[in-house]
């Protein structure tokens, strides 16, 4: 796997971003900070960060796929993904490799097409089967091992928005992604 220098992964290189279009993520953890909070009623609740939201957008305005995978269910995570216009959401994956397969299948990607965002041990079966494994900052150690980057934001608090601007920056994306984006919100 990738070297690393003071735990850190070290930058992948360009060949191995450039080809990246599909984008895939965990839910608890990597686009929430972990913590699931039950009030009195036993209503679920959890916190979205909405620069991610923002990002995810960004990404999809560019006619790139993006897809979760989560191995809990839950009516929150199926309302924020219609919010932000993500169609590939799989709930209740036993297995998130077998799951990773699909959603590359469905959105015609290949391995190295693709990047997986996650935080905790049941990722790494589908970290594994993708060409750029990416941790959040506050992942399992286990996932900053099999991880070819880690982003230095935390689950839940922009992580996501900083592995996609650092794809597309490095993609030189960045610029027509801002454009597009400011497109849908003026438009």
């Amino acid at each position: 796997m990738p070297g690393t220098e003071s735990g850190r992964v070290l930058s992948p290189e360009p060949a191995i971003i450039e080809p990246i279009r599909l984008l895939v993520t965990d839910v608890d953890g990597v686009l929430t900070d972990g913590h699931i909070v039950y009030d009195d009623a036993g209503r679920e609740t959890k916190r979205f960060s909405v620069q991610d939201g923002s990002a995810i957008k960004m990404w999809m305005a560019l006619g790139r796929p993006f897809g979760v995978i989560t191995c809990r269910r839950s009516a929150i995570v199926d309302r924020r993904m219609a919010e932000l216009g993500v169609s590939m959401v799989h709930q209740g994956a036993d297995q998130k490799g077998t799951a990773i397969e699909t959603m590359m299948a469905r959105a015609e990607a290949e391995l190295a097409q693709t990047c997986y965002i996650g935080d905790d041990l049941a990722d790494l079966s589908a970290m594994k089967r993708v060409g750029l494994p990416v941790a959040v900052g506050n992942a399992a150690p286990e996932v900053k091992r099999a991880a070819r980057w880690i982003t230095a934001r935390s689950g839940g608090d922009g992580a996501v928005r900083e592995t996609i601007e650092y794809l597309l920056r490095r993609q030189g994306l960045w610029a027509e992604a801002l454009q597009r984006f400011a497109g849908q919100i003026h438009g």
